[in-house]
């Protein structure tokens, strides 16, 4: 296959995108003086700007790749809830998986921001675990979605309460039965729920601390390979897929493969775990053998580190640069 026809296949593709979504807001503005009341800075703000955070940020990158996304979650019944469901909208992201809850909040992340940068972020998000009335209605309608036809599943953790293990185990069933691949982007607290998934990509640090254990990646690769090797004991994964930061990727199904990073000018980390896991689901369920998936991603990955703040990757830089550097 080249990568014409993987990306030409990209746009046939369904995908559902499980997970914690929230609102991203940022507000700008210039800091000429401080406070007299304080010792804070006064901001003043010309600029609002409110965007789909969290597994919604796999559901952009999908979307941007041509795939056509749902995204699943529970939100609250709040005004912040309307406008998440009126950003998708704009988007174009199908919110038939959404669950709006009376006894939730929507989780909002607000920066304040002056010249280019961060003074303060404030959170409002309710971090518990969904109820059993929440997880079954997310269940229902994830269940109606799949049966409708999908071809992968994506499990995006932020550690916001939506993915409980009872949750995780029963879509993992569902989709098993449906020979539907699931694809894991996981975070420590279930980091260990996801048996028998097809493809699952930690980060070197969630590695680490899902594992309980510390080694210098740099100048112990050995130590790196047996904690690959207790990861697959415990999960029983098909493809084991590390993101290592400066050091590129490593991915596995066989036999170990260890990708480079491409050298870039990094602006911005943020959102990059996102557009890795969303390049890699559809490289994966588009036919794409291992070693493409784990190239392209660590591409993909790398590009949109060069760009401030969280964006999605775009399909045609992408296509680009692989043809350019594989």
């Amino acid at each position: 296959m080249n990568f014409q026809d993987l990306f030409d296949r990209f746009s046939t593709k369904r995908v559902l995108v499980i997970g914690d979504v929230m609102v991203d807001a940022y507000l700008k503005g210039k800091v000429n003086r401080m406070s007299p009341e304080a010792p804070v800075p006064i901001v003043d703000l010309f600029e609002k700007d409110e965007r789909i955070g969290g597994a919604g940020n796999v559901a952009l990158n999908l979307a941007a790749l041509g795939a056509s996304p749902i995204i699943c979650s529970v939100i609250g019944a709040d005004s912040e809830g309307k406008r998440l469901i009126q950003l998708f909208k704009e988007a174009n992201i199908s919110t038939d998986g959404i669950y709006a809850s009376a006894n939730r909040r929507t989780t909002v992340k607000t920066r304040v921001l002056s010249n280019n940068q961060q003074l303060l972020r404030i959170d409002s998000e309710d971090t518990s675990l969904i109820s059993k009335e929440e997880e079954t209605q997310l269940y229902q309608q994830i269940e109606r979605i799949v049966e409708q036809g999908i071809d992968g599943i994506i499990f995006e953790d932020y550690n916001k309460g939506v993915l409980t293990s009872h949750l995780i185990s029963s879509v993992m069933i569902l989709a098993k039965f449906h020979g539907i691949p699931t694809t894991v982007d996981p975070k420590k607290d279930q980091f260990f729920s996801y048996r028998g998934c097809t493809l699952f990509k930690p980060n070197l640090k969630e590695l680490k601390e899902g594992l309980k254990i510390e080694f210098d990646f740099k100048n112990d690769k050995e130590s790196f390979l047996k904690a690959v090797a207790q990861l697959e004991e415990s999960l029983e994964n098909d493809i084991s897929f590390i993101t290592l930061s400066e050091h590129g990727v490593f991915i596995q199904k066989d036999q170990p493969v260890f990708i480079p990073a491409h050298l870039r000018n990094i602006a911005d980390v943020s959102g990059a775990g996102d557009t890795v896991i969303a390049v890699a689901t559809l490289c994966l369920i588009s036919g794409a053998e291992i070693h493409t998936i784990a190239a392209i991603a660590n591409i993909a990955g790398g590009l949109v580190c060069e760009q401030p703040g969280v964006v999605s990757i775009e399909k045609e830089r992408l296509m680009n640069e692989v043809n350019k550097l594989l």
